[in-house]
């Protein structure tokens, strides 16, 4: 299984039912692929960088997911379809330092600390003394 981030931005005239509704049914799309959600960020409404289709505002959704890669052209093909999307992206997180900063990303929005990583100490070499003997 391969490591996935999804954002979209839905129309802002939806009432919160509707954003509810819609949330609901891209996390089955997830699930009943095969894939398994491991969190979710409500980022709520917020004002778009610029306009899209007339809409300066938009409700921005995250899924953090872990699917098997035939899960996304479906996934694509939902938001495509539906015309409440205003926008919408998918990002791999193929290498281990990038697993490893959407595992960072997935504490983070559960509110749980990072397992920061701790560097062993320098052991403290003693310095010689190095004094000049005077010369005769």
């Amino acid at each position: 299984m391969k490591f996935y981030e999804t954002m979209f931005i839905l129309k802002p005239t939806l009432v919160e039912e509707e954003i509810k509704a819609r949330i609901d049914f891209f996390k089955e799309v997830i699930t009943k692929n095969g894939g398994e959600i491991e969190t979710c960020l409500d980022m709520g409404m917020r004002n778009l960088a610029y306009e899209i289709k007339k809409n300066k505002r938009g409700y921005y959704f995250v899924i953090y997911f872990k699917a098997e890669p035939s899960l996304i052209l479906e996934l694509e093909r939902n938001y495509r379809i539906n015309e409440e999307i205003l926008r919408f992206i998918v990002i791999k997180y193929e290498s281990k330092k990038e697993q490893n900063a959407w595992q960072s990303l997935v504490n983070k929005a559960n509110n749980k600390p990072e397992a920061k990583a701790t560097k062993p100490k320098k052991e403290e070499t003693p310095k010689a003394d190095t004094q000049e003997s005077p010369q005769a």
